[in-house]
């Protein structure tokens, strides 16, 4: 299937995924530093900030990725395809010739086949945007 959508002109591949929580402040970050110079960090992570949740959506033919985050600490399926939206309103211009979209993601918790808020949402983000889900 992957080789198909990569070869089908109308057709785009897409990869989803989340990652863990990100507490947001001044850590430490293990003791590592990524600056030829050490910043001054937090021992613990007692006052963050924010908890971020990043997730992310990759074209694997021609390599552009979107991240997007949200604030609620849980990976839902509501946040899934709120960054889909996100992503298909920055994109839609360049892909006006796109009627199908071939969807591969993990079949974690949020976004399980059985999971009717996913299915729902998807099938809704479809409907309004007049494309077929794979």
């Amino acid at each position: 299937m992957n080789t198909w959508a990569d070869e089908n002109p109308e057709t785009l591949r897409l990869s989803i995924d989340t990652k863990a929580t990100v507490l947001v402040g001044q850590y430490s970050r293990g003791r590592k530093s990524r600056g030829t110079q050490a910043v001054e960090a937090w021992d613990h992570d007692m006052r963050p900030r924010e908890k971020l949740v990043p997730g992310g959506i990759l074209e694997p033919v021609s390599g552009k990725s979107f991240l997007f985050f949200g604030n609620n600490n849980n990976k839902t399926s509501d946040f899934l395809v709120d960054g889909l939206l996100l992503w298909w309103k920055e994109r839609e211009s360049s892909l006006s010739h796109i009627k199908q979209l071939v969807i591969n993601i993990d079949n974690g918790p949020e976004c399980s086949g059985c999971r009717s808020q996913f299915l729902y949402r998807m099938s809704e983000f479809a409907e309004r945007q007049g494309l077929t889900l794979d």
